[in-house]
């Protein structure tokens, strides 16, 4: 439901800049930032839809009026914004449909899709080049430039919410210095050109079959290499290293067209911009999708991972980065992102143990915000017993003494049958996930003895039709 302060606020700014009336205010599926989208639909057939914006940080906002002024000036297509409310926080502007280049090359061939990305490659040279030239950047929003103290804060946000959210173990001071030497490789590298900031297919629309440029406003003087990687390497886009590989080429010639006279500096710093954008974006993945369950952000870390693994191999950061090279080498054996074995059209079935205390509700990466959580803190706990406290619900000892008591397997039993109850309805309606949870206080004992017995009881009744995914949080983080 739309607050009514919102949609007070939309109707006023249309009355006052004389639109018809309007037939429909609806919300949309919120993005990554704190900005609110709204698509106006007027009772007037003659009257094209339009998008409402609301975003309260008025500076942001400042940024996104005047570069796009500067843009449609100089014949970029970016949307136009027809009117704005004095408080700088209500946008009415052109909408651009629903279609991003991230949907359009789902269902596209080879050929279709390097021709669209090599059309946009085309249209980034001219934001970066052309697009720099007369910007107020004084308008610029959160800061004008690529500097030192940015690309530290990306860096420590990828330490912060990546990094230390998946308990993934490094040596603080080693690090530190991993990202210094890096820093220093990025910063030595021509910046006298636009930097989009975040230009990949999800923010180019598709619109009567032309390109169309949105989510610039965080944009600043700066190097070349950054937007390219952005668009080349965003995880959910899944191109293969060919791919990329063609299309940095088609890059290369644009900038010979340019007549570019520092190409082999780019192409040396290049690798360097590429692991950088991947830890910018993995601590945006940590923070949107970890803290803030955000579902489109949590799905992209398995592609990202992916994305690591097949970087380690082909364009790898090189030994004067150990602490970066042994995080990466763990983020690739991190087990709640595993899909290798899965098969995409069955449904996978998701089961963990987890402690209350220690790791809390598991995350749910397909996006479905959760599933089952079933509280074994009820059964008898082995933990309190010294002769057991080394072993978990996986060892003899442990499966023996949980055997004694009925309670732990009518507990598993009436457990199996709600679990049950859904697998039958997912698969009849063709879901593709379901994650279902044991927690107890440790995480070691009783809740890996149920997980262990409901995957199983699982696999003997489902077979063939279904993927199952057991995972013990706290076994693997070895905590």
């Amino acid at each position: 439901m739309i607050p009514d302060t919102h949609t007070y606020n939309i109707s006023q700014l249309l009355k006052v800049n004389n639109y018809p009336e309007v037939e429909r205010i609806l919300e949309l599926p919120s993005s990554g930032s704190g900005r609110i989208y709204f698509r106006i639909s007027f009772k007037s057939k003659n009257a094209e839809n339009i998008i409402a914006s609301f975003n309260p940080e008025v500076n942001e906002n400042i940024a996104q009026y005047s570069f796009t002024i500067h843009f449609i000036e100089i014949g970029l297509k970016v949307p136009k914004i027809f009117a704005k409310d004095e408080s700088y926080q209500y946008f009415l502007m052109e909408d651009l449909g629903n279609t991003s280049m991230l949907d359009a090359i789902t269902n596209m061939n080879w050929e279709e899709k390097i021709n669209l990305y090599k059309q946009v490659l085309n249209e980034l040279i001219r934001f970066q080049f052309d697009g720099i030239k007369g910007l107020d950047l004084d308008v610029a929003w959160p800061v004008s430039k690529f500097e030192k103290q940015n690309v530290l804060w990306d860096l420590n946000y990828f330490k912060y919410y990546f990094i230390k959210t998946h308990n993934i173990s490094f040596h603080e001071s080693s690090l530190e210095t991993d990202f210094q030497m890096l820093s220093n490789v990025l910063l030595d590298t021509e910046s006298e050109f636009f930097l989009y900031r975040d230009f990949q297919a999800r923010n180019i629309m598709i619109k009567d079959g032309e390109t169309w440029f949105i989510d610039f406003q965080g944009g600043r003087q700066g190097p070349l290499q950054y937007d390219l990687v952005s668009l080349l390497y965003q995880a959910k886009a899944n191109l293969s290293e060919e791919f990329r590989n063609e299309l940095f080429n088609y890059y290369v010639q644009l900038l010979e067209a340019k007549s570019y006279e520092n190409i082999e500096s780019f192409k040396q710093n290049y690798n360097a911009f590429i692991w950088f954008r991947m830890m910018q974006v993995m601590g945006a993945y940590g923070y949107r999708g970890i803290l803030q369950r955000k579902a489109h952000f949590l799905q992209s870390i398995p592609f990202m991972i992916n994305n690591i693994k097949v970087l380690l191999q082909e364009k790898a950061l090189g030994n004067k980065y150990p602490e970066l090279n042994s995080v990466f080498n763990q983020i690739c054996n991190l087990k709640d992102y595993q899909t290798d074995g899965l098969e995409a059209n069955k449904l996978t079935i998701a089961v963990n143990s987890f402690s209350y205390k220690k790791g809390g509700y598991p995350t749910d990466i397909s996006g479905n915000g959760g599933g089952f959580a079933f509280d074994c803190r009820s059964l008898p706990n082995p933990g309190r017993y010294k002769e057991l406290q080394d072993f978990t619900g996986k060892d003899k000892l442990v499966i023996n003494f949980m055997k004694q008591s009925s309670v732990g397997t009518d507990f598993i039993n009436q457990a199996y049958k709600l679990v049950q109850q859904n697998i039958d309805n997912y698969l009849d309606r063709g879901f593709k996930n379901l994650q279902v949870n044991f927690g107890c206080t440790g995480g070691k004992h009783r809740s890996v003895y149920c997980a262990e017995n409901i995957a199983n009881m699982i696999e003997d009744e489902y077979g063939e039709k279904v993927n199952v995914k057991l995972v013990h949080q706290q076994i693997e983080k070895g905590i």
